[in-house]
């Protein structure tokens, strides 16, 4: 058990969108240091959106974002010998990081040829309510449903 809380580290806004949740997701994105690789792929990514939605690319990721950002979640509890899983809402700094760590690792699993081609795919899909991260979303809240009986176990 650690003394105290971590201290929440201030993020530096970016520099194209002068947003601190764009930093935020290229820090998820990027592999072993490659900050600028992350952004130039992010970039390309909110690009491709625009070309072919024809609308906004970053408000089409934030919309991707929030339509798939979990309200519950189930966790393990054992209760006499037996382990439960209980639905328990989630906080919102928790349902952000769980969004944008599903766009990416689903992301990362597509077959397009670039990262920037499958992050585009995904975050149109998320927006049209289909894909695996909106699948993802959909098959946490069926479980939280289906465990609902459990619910008074709540720590």
């Amino acid at each position: 058990m650690r003394r105290r809380q971590a201290k929440k580290h201030p993020l530096i806004p970016d520099p194209r969108f002068n947003d601190t949740d764009v930093t935020y997701f290229v820090n998820n994105l990027m592999l072993k240091g490659k900050k600028s690789t992350a952004f130039d792929i992010f970039y390309s990514a909110i690009d491709m959106v625009t070309e072919r939605t024809g609308e906004d690319g970053l408000e089409q990721w934030k919309q991707a974002v929030t339509a798939i950002t979990p309200n519950v979640e189930v966790r393990s509890r054992r209760v006499g010998g037996a382990t439960f899983q209980i639905p328990q809402p989630i906080r919102d700094s928790r349902k952000h990081s769980m969004a944008v760590k599903w766009i990416i690792s689903y992301a990362r699993l597509r077959n397009e040829k670039t990262m920037a081609d499958r992050l585009a795919a995904e975050i149109i899909a998320a927006n049209k309510g289909e894909g695996a991260t909106f699948k993802k979303k959909e098959d946490t809240h069926r479980m939280a449903e289906a465990n609902k009986a459990f619910s008074h176990f709540r720590f």
